[in-house]
């Protein structure tokens, strides 16, 4: 392709043959002339020094670079990642019980985000593009801050935490449970509190993901923003890792904190509740002090008209999207409909748009509920399970992000060649998911639901003769493994009337329930009955599970990165934030917020045992059909990706590059969807290339 300087196209212009129908879209306009053209250009971009006004020091300086914005853009990011993706999903549990909520009304809090999100992208993506973009990350800053300290509030609003009695876990033979209670707590009203926090904080993520990455490919020419764009990613996703960390850490300290030591209980018990909000203060002091930085940085950076008069457009060429040769277009918000339109008109950006939703449905729904599908084939507790679907999403999950970009950077890929990498990724990641057939494990045996009561009793049915008369409470869900092998609900079912707390893990002794397979059937002989815990799996495939399911997640997330790319390239360049803010939107709207709702639905039919309360409410489920599970999931990450894959081949297909003899240079951006057609000097032209 050939690329010509500004003066050799104005000097050529007049003398170019008056062919309209061989150029895709319409000429400048003719009140605008030639001469004028660049000085206008060069104003648009409005490139200045790092500062307030008259008081630029020398030291500012050195940050007003592409590399110094993308390090405040990396912590932003990486702070909007920690609260929101990190300490929010951590607190929930605890806020649950601090706060007698339902589940039903937490997840209302963990969609509040998404949903402000949805709500605000298009506005803030279509009028910031003209904006200074930089001051909208500022905002964003003040916004993630004010969200996380909102968020924490009702700690200093509902007084001290109520330690209540103790529960015996044991059998008792005499007296009863508490029956059923219904009571209502005003506690609960700070539901809408915790909403405005997460409403806050959707706010500040908007510009973030939309105008902050469109400043960084503004900044940088075309084969390096891509690697730029990665990193950025990377650190929004490496930031729920450090919000687990550190939400894990203060979660071992009293929710009160002083008086720990004065209330006489440690985690183990049931009652414990951590310090959840101590996070978000840190959260918001961090979030604050990057305001004044974004807020130095001018409307673009040095440097950047060059790189954009440099840039050939590669925009999609279709013939049904709209052109406009107004060069006022866009700068009113009436025009927001039409823009809007012409958007939706791209088929390849509609194709890119719905490819990634139906990735995000699967990587939310992943992330939501992976933890809970490692505890049950692998019979490990709820941290342990937690740490390592950690350990696997979040590194591969980075790792392929920035691998994406280093790749598209290094090869200097085109528009189209962006979408074929992403489509062998997508492939590669399909044969990968078919992982939990192969590495699937069989439930162990649990006495009333696989297992008899040494042959009494029924499954399904927890309650037999040897614990009846135990008074026994289903929704206290705290299993014990038997030195039978069988796992049992809970002390209690497993018919045990003694324990030894001292213990680490706590024992149980005289458990009538617990078959003697020895010849001295006393518990002294023997040290125990039963331990806390679950029993050990004799399923050896977790190695396996986890070296393929992070590859899997490597290749899933490496196409991240290059769809990000093709989407700011087959765009028009003035409406590459609004193809975000929609990007955004529709991968929200179609993807993470039905995403944990459609696994959880299909991780709940698999179900073999259900906690039903004292007043017959069904609560959460105890036990899951472990085969039934895994082909659950293996289905609907097949469906999704064979979505994906389908999108991602029909962009490649329908993707119509502008033609060798038309230069698209961003020079201009007055002229929205406007193409030139030279002639150029085919000796400059053969050095040039």
């Amino acid at each position: 392709m050939y690329i010509c300087s500004n003066t050799q196209r104005e000097d050529s212009q007049p003398h170019e043959p008056q062919e309209p129908q061989k150029s895709r879209e319409p000429p400048l306009p003719s009140a605008t002339h030639p001469g004028s053209r660049e000085p206008e250009s060069l104003s648009e971009f409005e490139e200045g020094p790092c500062g307030w006004g008259n008081f630029q020091p020398q030291c500012f300086q050195l940050c007003n670079t592409p590399q110094g914005f993308l390090v405040h853009y990396c912590l932003l990011a990486l702070t909007q990642g920690v609260v929101v993706n990190g300490l929010v999903n951590i607190s929930i549990s605890t806020i649950e019980k601090r706060y007698e909520m339902k589940s039903s009304l937490t997840g209302l809090i963990s969609s509040s985000y998404d949903i402000a999100f949805c709500l605000l992208s298009l506005f803030v993506s279509y009028v910031g593009e003209r904006g200074h973009k930089p001051r909208w990350l500022a905002f964003a800053s003040f916004m993630i801050g004010l969200g996380a300290l909102v968020f924490s509030l009702p700690k200093f609003f509902s007084g001290k935490y109520q330690l209540g009695s103790p529960f015996e876990d044991t059998c008792l033979a005499t007296g009863n449970r508490t029956g059923c209670t219904s009571s209502s707590s005003s506690l609960s009203n700070y539901l809408y509190i915790f909403i405005l926090g997460q409403l806050l904080l959707g706010t500040g993520g908007t510009p973030l993901y939309t105008l902050g990455t469109a400043f960084i490919d503004d900044s940088l020419p075309t084969h390096k923003s891509s690697l730029y764009i990665g990193i950025g990613y990377s650190m929004s996703i490496l930031g729920p890792a450090i919000g687990y960390v550190l939400g894990g850490q203060l979660l071992t300290m009293y929710i009160d904190v002083g008086l720990g030591q004065s209330t006489g209980i440690t985690e183990d018990d049931p009652r414990w509740l951590g310090a959840w909000w101590i996070g978000f203060l840190l959260a918001w002091l961090f979030a604050w002090s990057l305001i004044i930085p974004f807020s130095c940085f001018p409307k673009h950076l040095p440097g950047t008209a060059e790189i954009q008069d440099g840039k050939i457009s590669q925009t999609h060429q279709s013939n049904g999207s709209l052109q406009y040769t107004d060069a006022n277009f866009g700068k009113s918000f009436k025009d927001f409909p039409a823009a809007l339109k012409n958007l939706m008109r791209n088929t390849v950006f509609m194709c890119l748009v719905i490819s990634t939703s139906s990735e995000a449905l699967v990587t939310t729904g992943f992330a939501t509920f992976l933890p809970k599908f490692i505890e049950n084939q692998f019979g490990l507790s709820s941290s342990f399970a937690a740490t390592l679907g950690g350990a696997v999403l979040i590194p591969g999950a980075a790792l392929g992000q920035i691998l994406g970009g280093i790749l598209v950077s290094k090869f200097k890929m085109t528009c189209k060649n962006t979408m074929k990498f992403a489509l062998l990724t997508s492939l590669i990641a399909l044969v990968l998911s078919f992982v939990f057939v192969y590495t699937s494990c069989e439930n162990e045996p649990f006495a009333g639901v696989s297992e008899s009561y040494n042959g009494t009793g029924d499954l399904g049915n927890l309650t037999t003769t040897c614990n009846a008369n135990c008074n026994c409470m289903r929704s206290y869900y705290y299993p014990v493994c038997g030195r039978d092998g069988v796992q049992y609900f809970s002390p209690c079912f497993a018919g045990c009337k003694n324990s030894a707390p001292q213990r680490q893990p706590k024992i149980y002794y005289n458990c009538s329930c617990i078959e003697m397979k020895t010849e001295t059937p006393t518990a002294a002989s023997f040290g125990f009955e039963a331990k806390a815990g679950k029993c050990e799996t004799r399923c050896t495939n977790l190695p396996i599970f986890l070296g393929i399911f992070f590859a899997a997640i490597v290749f899933t997330f490496m196409a991240g990165t290059p769809i990000t790319v093709s989407i700011l390239r087959c765009v028009n360049q003035r409406q590459r934030s609004l193809a975000l803010g929609t990007q955004f939107m529709m991968l929200r709207l179609l993807g993470s917020i039905p995403g944990p709702i459609i696994f959880g639905v299909t991780i709940d039919s698999t179900c073999i045992l259900w906690d039903i309360n004292e007043c017959g409410i069904k609560g959460a489920c105890w036990i899951y059909d472990n085969i039934k599970m895994a082909h659950m999931l293996v289905a609907i990450s097949v469906t999704c990706k064979i979505v994906t894959i389908f999108f991602n081949g029909l962009a490649v297909f329908l993707y119509k590059p502008p033609p060798l003899d038309t230069d698209v240079l961003f020079q201009n951006p007055n002229a929205v969807g406007t193409a030139v057609s030279v002639e150029c000097d085919p000796t400059k032209a053969g050095n040039e290339g």
